[in-house]
């Protein structure tokens, strides 16, 4: 766990670090093309105005004004780097490729002249600007070039400057990515500690949620709720075995001591019979326990699922009737149709008739078993999705603080007395009916009586 629980965090760092350091290196290059660009604008506007005065002072419109430009450019205009001018007359019917020989540039630039009135082009940091300058009636190509070493320092730095920016702002992105997230699995880190502390002998420590309403709480949350469920299943694990051992182990006693009984000295016949008659009493007692625990076994949530078919809730409330008249031919079970619903499709459920008529019939024995066979009543009534099953009876009762531990194998209720039974039925009846998807929720009064609801969602996919 230690080293997973270091790569996530080393892996978040690395992820944080990794799109912040692309952006600010997008954000770089970004900057970096639009000042190359906009300095080169501004070198080129530099050498056209120096290409303007070109043509001004070698070709003045007026006496005087050659002089007054030279002096301007001397006074006021900074002598670029390797500043050349060049400049050449058209006279009709020469040709572009003729024109400035010695400046080796491409047709397209004249051309560009001849059609803008200006251009402009570069030849790596040479800088030519042209403009077409008219006078009397003459066309004058004036080319004036340099070279851009501001450019190029400015470039330079600029560089040297994103570079180190870059360097530097990713490397303090991962120094405060790796301090957060670490602070961000400080929680994760203590609670796994914790959780490591937690065995089977310290089941009731709990994490701490915290105040605050996030994730690392709703984790701390599910975790208390796990072990909650896990306390609860090692008490119930702790009573079953208990109560299976004294259940097993009571039926196991009769016989053998029967047995030894028997065997100390010559009996009678009729003795002997008593004897075997005990014996097969506890055997066939024994052997309900076991196909009991079997059943329950079998239909568990781990067990193999059953074929399932349509069937109706109706019919399966006789059936577990019947099943109940075999054992108890003098039961007042009393089915209650008040609220049976008149649409057939509304009894529908999807679920396996044995297994069904089995649970209910577990349910219905109870509630004949301990209400000293007073009258019961089951009622079936449906909503537009689930169906309900009422099973209501005015035995004994279940004490409230029991009731959290009916469901629990062989556990039975401390005012059950002398009723024969072996605390199975209703853990048995349980899983049957979460088989089928369906819930059960039992309330009890003492001396009032036990009510049992059951609802299953109802089978709408075919009709009858």
């Amino acid at each position: 766990m230690q080293p997973q629980r270091i790569r996530t965090q080393l892996k978040i760092t690395l992820l944080y670090t990794g799109l912040t350091a692309a952006t600010i290196l997008l954000l770089s290059v970004l900057v970096y093309f639009f000042a190359e660009r906009m300095s080169s604008q501004d070198f080129y506007k530099r050498l056209d105005i120096r290409a303007v005065m070109v043509a001004q002072q070698n070709f003045p419109q007026s006496a005087g004004t050659s002089d007054l430009i030279k002096d301007l450019r001397n006074e006021y205009l900074e002598k670029l780097p390797n500043e050349k001018e060049y400049f050449k007359v058209i006279t009709p019917g020469t040709g572009s490729r003729n024109i400035m020989d010695s400046v080796k540039l491409p047709e397209s630039f004249y051309r560009d002249i001849f059609n803008n009135q200006q251009a402009v082009y570069h030849k790596g940091d040479v800088y030519y600007a042209g403009i077409l300058h008219r006078q009397n009636g003459k066309s004058i190509i004036v080319v004036v070039s340099a070279r851009n070493e501001y450019i190029k320092r400015q470039l330079t730095n600029l560089r040297s400057i994103l570079l180190t920016g870059f360097i530097g702002s990713t490397l303090l992105i991962f120094a405060l990515g790796w301090f957060f997230s670490k602070q961000v699995f400080l929680p994760i880190r203590k609670m796994t500690q914790k959780v490591r502390n937690i065995n089977t002998e310290n089941l009731h420590l709990r994490l701490n949620t915290g105040k605050k309403n996030d994730e690392v709480s709703d984790l701390a949350l599910t975790f208390n709720n796990m072990l909650d469920r896990l306390e609860t299943s090692f008490e119930s694990q702790n009573n079953f075995v208990s109560n299976a051992s004294h259940e097993l182990s009571t039926p196991l006693t009769s016989i053998i001591g029967e047995a030894e009984l028997a065997l100390q000295k010559e009996r009678s016949p009729e003795r002997y019979q008593e004897a075997m008659n005990i014996i097969l009493k506890e055997a066939e007692r024994l052997k309900a326990i076991i196909q009991s625990l079997l059943s329950l076994a079998q239909t568990g949530f781990d067990g193999k699922r059953q074929i399932q078919e349509t069937l109706r809730a109706d019919e399966l409330l006789l059936m577990a009737k019947k099943s109940v008249d075999r054992i108890y031919p003098d039961n007042k079970i009393r089915i209650d149709y008040t609220l049976l619903p008149e649409d057939d499709e509304k009894l529908k459920i999807k679920g396996n008739d044995h297994l069904l008529v089995l649970a209910l019939s577990n349910i219905m024995l109870n509630a004949c078993k301990y209400s000293e066979n007073k009258e019961v009543v089951v009622a079936i009534a449906a909503s537009n999705t689930r169906l309900f099953l009422i099973i209501k009876d005015q035995g004994i009762g279940i004490p409230e603080q029991e009731l959290r531990y009916i469901y629990d194998p062989f556990f039975r209720a401390s005012n059950t007395g002398e009723v024969k039974g072996y605390g199975i039925g209703l853990p048995l009846a349980r899983n049957i009916i979460r088989l089928h998807d369906g819930e059960l929720v039992v309330s009890s009064i003492v001396n009032q009586g036990t009510e049992v609801q059951i609802s299953f969602p109802i089978d709408k996919s075919q009709p009858f």
